[in-house]
């Protein structure tokens, strides 16, 4: 690209100059005759072949240039993109649960795969550009230094206004994040299987239509009157540059006619000024095309400067395997929030032990699994696995020791095997250990009757997918748990809310005979699962308000108690 950007600047000016050459010739042509008609026929052909010669070689040096700029196209739209998904891997889930820094990653994805590159053609242009200028200064600079000033002036106006409509064009957009990316919402919404039933049954489309409609004319007005006021600016101050040509082009003919310069040569002055002043305009366009797309690229830079906290520790194995897990006087505030979710929490469970967790929904539950799995880090207290600190964990070896399930858990839109491998990734191809995976987690039974067996396609993004029942799909992701045949602690929150209290009892008393050397954790609403733990907290408001067997929480006929009454009355 520097080559043909080189070859590119140069050659306009020579063009211009062997055509001006040739004009002289055929002028003088006209006012000779006999013996030096001829030798000036053959000056003239020789001036035609050079200017098409150096016409085959800017057309060929322009398109090597594009070549050269579709594969760069490829490459650089790859890599930043590969960037951003690299720094996303770094975060943590607070940062994609806080609406300001998500507006980050988006206006970062947004031109993330354009912008880069326009930047780069826009720079390689720009010394394009100003390697014709210096090449026409030279030339016209023997006509006249005015003649240059005057050439470098006349843009000027234009470039300024461009610069201000680009910058009100950035802020603008950047403005208009939130309610951009509310668009691809209630776009998704609208045609995601996921969302459809329910846009269907309960007639939301129109509503969610009308929304997305209305954030688009909110914002067109806006682009509208950018969009004019930089037409009309343009239009205006563009004739400036107008009326500097046309006066340089009296300028040069008047010197023609006074005898001060050729025919020849007034046209070369006439194509070269014309060249020039293209050149000009063309830099300064690529000016503020490079200064609009910086302002872009903050949006990127912002996004992947943001400082994320080392979060693993160096330690790949606690001092005391037999002391399991550990919270000591932990609480816990959300990114933002004055109330705890998490309010001193003290813990015990001892490897071999079963603990359920009952509470109201927003009591802490989730919250507790999401500290324990270190998804966030405690506000104040510590929890502690096998006697080492959760900080002081490798996050990576920390992670292999645990097996969960949340309650919204993935339906990935890959086949069984993977769907399954994918709970220990570096695994994802051990057949025999996705086969005893399914077999533990309950779906062994139903993926054998699927077209296509573990090599079935699941999910409706991609051909031939099958899509499964609820309760297959929960038995999917309870395989996935099983996947990690290392772990010492197996975490289920609330995974089979969706399935009916026969067939959760069912799986849970499945997963009780297979954790029967590990730590499991239950969270459920289900007394008639609960009560199979060996240990029952009962939370609420982010406290434990009660805790012990179902026994004693039976004779303490407290809050657990209570609700254990009100369900079984249920069933009756």
């Amino acid at each position: 690209m520097a080559l043909t950007t080189l070859v590119s600047g140069v050659l306009p000016a020579g063009i211009a100059f062997v055509g001006g050459m040739f004009v002289d010739v055929v002028s003088i042509a006209f006012q000779n005759s006999g013996e030096d008609l001829e030798l000036l026929r053959s000056d003239a052909l020789y001036y035609v072949f050079v200017e098409a010669a150096l016409v085959v070689l800017i057309t060929g040096a322009q398109r090597v240039n594009s070549v050269c700029q579709s594969i760069l196209r490829v490459l650089l739209g790859n890599k930043i993109n590969v960037m951003i998904l690299e720094k996303a891997l770094t975060l943590e889930l607070a940062h994609f649960e806080d609406a300001d820094f998500y507006d980050k990653l988006v206006r970062a994805r947004r031109e993330a795969s354009s912008r880069p590159l326009s930047l780069v053609i826009k720079t390689f242009d720009l010394a394009k550009d100003v390697i014709t200028l210096i090449t026409i200064g030279i030339v016209l600079f023997q006509f006249s230094p005015y003649a240059v000033l005057l050439l470098g002036l006349a843009g000027v106006p234009a470039f300024i206004a461009e610069a201000k409509f680009s910058g009100e064009a950035f802020r603008l957009h950047r403005r208009r994040s939130a309610e951009r990316r509310m668009q691809i919402y209630l776009e998704m919404v609208l045609t995601r299987e996921d969302g459809v039933k329910e846009v269907k049954l309960l007639q939301m489309g129109k509503l969610f239509l009308q929304r997305y409609v209305d954030i688009f004319l909110n914002i067109y007005k806006e682009d509208k009157s950018l969009v004019l006021r930089r037409g009309v600016w343009g239009y205006l101050l563009g004739l400036l540059a107008s009326a500097a040509f046309y006066f340089a082009y009296g300028w040069v003919g008047f010197a023609a006619i006074a005898g001060a310069i050729s025919i020849g040569q007034m046209t070369m002055y006439i194509v070269q000024f014309r060249l020039g002043q293209n050149a000009v305009t063309s830099s300064l366009t690529a000016i503020n095309g490079m200064y609009e797309d910086n302002l872009y690229l903050s949006n990127l830079t912002e996004y992947l400067a943001h400082k994320v906290p080392e979060q693993t520790g160096k330690k790949l194995q606690g001092p005391d395997s037999s002391d399991g897990i550990r919270f000591e006087n932990v609480s816990f505030y959300y990114p933002g929030g004055d109330t705890a979710a998490l309010k001193n929490i003290n813990l015990h469970i001892r490897p071999g032990d079963s603990l359920a967790i009952v509470g109201e929904n927003g009591s802490g539950k989730t919250t507790l699994v999401k500290l324990l799995t270190r998804l966030y880090s405690p506000t104040e207290g510590r929890i502690t696995v096998d006697g080492l600190e959760l900080k002081d964990w490798d996050i990576g070896a920390l992670r292999q020791k645990i097996g969960v399930i949340f309650q919204d858990f993935a339906r990935y839109q890959l086949i069984v095997g993977e769907n399954i491998g994918i709970g220990d990734v570096a695994n994802i191809k051990d057949d025999a250990q996705v086969n005893e995976a399914a077999r533990k987690g309950m779906a062994e039974a139903f993926i054998k009757d699927l077209p296509k067996g573990f090599e079935t396609q699941l999910g409706t993004w991609f051909k031939d997918g099958k899509e499964l029942s609820g309760g297959q799909w929960q038995k999917i992701a309870l395989s996935r748990a099983f996947m990690r045949n290392q772990a010492d602690i197996l975490i289920l929150d609330e995974p089979t809310a969706a399935i009916d209290a026969k067939a959760e009892a069912e799986i849970f008393a499945h997963f009780r005979d297979l954790t029967d050397n590990r730590i499991s954790i239950i969270i459920s609403h289900r007394f008639s699962t609960v009560r199979m733990a060996d240990h029952i907290i009962v939370l609420e408001k982010g406290e434990v308000m009660e805790q012990g067997s179902h026994e004693v929480l039976l004779d303490k006929d407290g809050q657990y108690a209570t609700l254990f009454k009100l369900q079984a009355k249920g069933y009756q």
